[in-house]
């Protein structure tokens, strides 16, 4: 009998969570009801900001940051190669222009080395970025003081795709206080650190942003009297006063969403304690480990290995034949055919594709048991052997 199938990620629902769901099933609302806003307010508590917008999905939550950042034709958003398509497409949707700046090949998150001598060139150019969006690369954030002060020194917004780092710090601080940014964006997807099956949240500080936001996720509709163009014209009025789109969360998922948040330590620390296990187990390999730079703690949605490239597709298909969903984050962006059609090419961010090469990501996730971490390590082992 083959041995069960380990995944790279997965979701921990509990009883609590079941109850929760089955409650808000049992009530008057499950959507636009009192769930949602009971859960923007419970990640807005936890990391220590004023507001939070829920959406239908991160994606759409970085989608309505740009436009709530004035992102449209004609402007210019740079991010990392190292992400998912989302954190480039968010600008495109908005008609903005795209472009990358390479990554640290420690950290793998946006290189702020190289963004200070690009904005350098670009300022001569007179074509510098509207916005810069830094993705904390598996939960560990970016070097955001540092950015910031750039993009005080260059005029750009900053907007932190923190998709997969809910429950991560900076200095101390939880990522999500948006103290070096405008807007930071989480993503709720099952395999992220805590789930409302498909959910993401924008937070901010600014309460004319939180406003906007707000807005643009529901058709860009209000019924605040302050905000009318004309008279009401009763209790049933609202108008549209900006053209929005359909990405409201409904009340099930952000119930759900809140009885995972109160599980959040406890997932974090049993990934840290997994992350600990898989440095010593992988101690000996001829693997690279994940760096973490000082001053940051990660939520460690993911444990990305490098392995030499010419033996990353041999080691990778060991894993999947052995039971175990390895999976590869990310395949850079750029080299993606809608993006080559954009005029971009393999060669434009080398650090990027060279760590794509080598990459594999390991299973990490609270379900993961030490005796199935012990079994990734031994096939791994002897893969590359």
């Amino acid at each position: 009998m083959s041995e069960a199938f380990i995944p790279y990620g997965c979701q921990d629902i509990g009883e609590a969570d079941v109850a929760a769901v089955l409650a808000v099933l049992q009530s008057d609302w499950l959507t636009q009801g009192p769930a949602v806003p009971a859960f923007e307010a419970a990640v807005a508590g936890r990391c220590g900001v004023p507001y939070g917008v829920a959406a239908c999905n991160a994606t759409a939550a970085l989608h309505i940051a740009c436009l709530a950042l004035g992102v449209g034709p004609g402007d210019l958003v740079w991010t990392s190669p190292n992400t998912f398509v989302a954190s480039a497409n968010c600008a495109r949707y908005c008609g903005a222009d795209v472009d990358f700046v390479d990554i640290d090949p420690a950290t793998l998150n946006l290189d702020v080395r190289l963004l200070e001598a690009k904005l350098e060139a670009a300022a001569g150019h007179g074509r510098l970025p509207k916005v810069v969006i830094p993705v904390h690369f598996a939960g560990q954030p970016c070097d955001m003081a540092r950015l910031a002060a750039l993009g005080e020194t260059y005029g750009f917004r900053i907007i932190e795709d923190a998709s997969h780092a809910i429950g991560a710090t900076y200095q101390g601080e939880p990522v999500g206080n948006c103290r070096y940014s405008d807007i930071t964006v989480f993503s709720f997807h099952p395999v992220k650190i805590v789930t409302t099956a498909e959910g993401g949240m924008a937070m901010t500080r600014d309460a004319a942003l939180a406003q906007t936001l707000a807005e643009l996720r529901s058709h860009g509709i209000t019924r605040e009297a302050s905000r009318l163009r004309e008279p009401s014209h009763g209790p049933w009025y609202y108008e549209q006063i900006a053209l929005g789109f359909n990405y409201r969360l409904t009340d099930l998922q952000a119930a759900l969403g809140t009885s995972q948040l109160a599980r959040l330590d406890q997932f974090l620390a049993r990934r840290h304690e997994l992350v600990a296990r898989y440095d010593r187990l992988l101690a000996d390999l001829p693997v690279t480990r994940p760096h973490l730079a000082p001053g940051r703690t990660s939520a460690w949605h993911l444990y990305c290995i490098r392995v030499d490239a010419a033996r990353r597709a041999a080691v990778f298909d060991a894993l999947r034949t052995a039971g175990i969903g390895a999976n590869v984050h990310y395949i850079p962006v750029h080299t993606q055919p809608d993006y080559r059609r954009l005029g971009f090419a393999w060669g434009d961010f080398p650090v990027a594709e060279q760590y794509y090469r080598e990459a594999i990501t390991l299973p990490l996730h609270p379900r993961l048991t030490d005796e199935q971490q012990d079994r990734v390590v031994r096939v791994l082992a002897g893969a590359l052997a």
